[in-house]
């Protein structure tokens, strides 16, 4: 599968938070650990607004879940175990796992937690009133 399109380059936004918020209080502890690290990061780069909150706490579930479907994982002989008729299956929470995974990557895009997303021009106020043409209107 390959990815198609460009991905809008991150920009500080006009109201940011100031600080970052804690994490709800409703959240599960490996969720609210991820919550911990991240939004700080956020914030110090300006790009954390009231409206950004609902996407980091679903990147924060995600990275949360994995955490527990692998400690769960961990503590198992196997990650099979014998179905109907004796044949392998996976563990459910394999699933689970990958879902997560996925989930959190595609957040952490959006949220500008990856390295591609960091990679992105410089984050900085857009003072152009002439629509990305300034350098060349007077």
């Amino acid at each position: 599968m390959t990815m198609r399109g460009d991905k809008p380059n991150l920009r500080q936004d006009e109201s940011p938070l100031e600080a970052a918020p804690a994490a709800p209080s409703w959240m599960p502890a490996a969720a609210a650990k991820e919550w911990d690290r991240c939004a700080p990061v956020l914030t110090d780069r300006k790009i954390l607004t009231d409206g950004d909150l609902g996407s980091l706490e679903n990147y924060c579930l995600a990275v949360g879940q994995v955490r527990d479907c692998q400690a769960t994982l961990s503590g198992l002989p196997s990650l099979f175990f014998e179905g109907d008729k004796g044949v392998p299956r996976p563990h459910p929470a394999l699933r689970v796992m990958h879902t997560a995974m996925t989930l959190a990557r595609q957040m952490a895009a959006e949220l500008g937690l990856t390295p591609v997303s960091r990679s992105r021009p410089a984050l900085g106020v857009d003072t152009d009133d002439n629509g990305g043409f300034g350098d060349l209107v007077d």
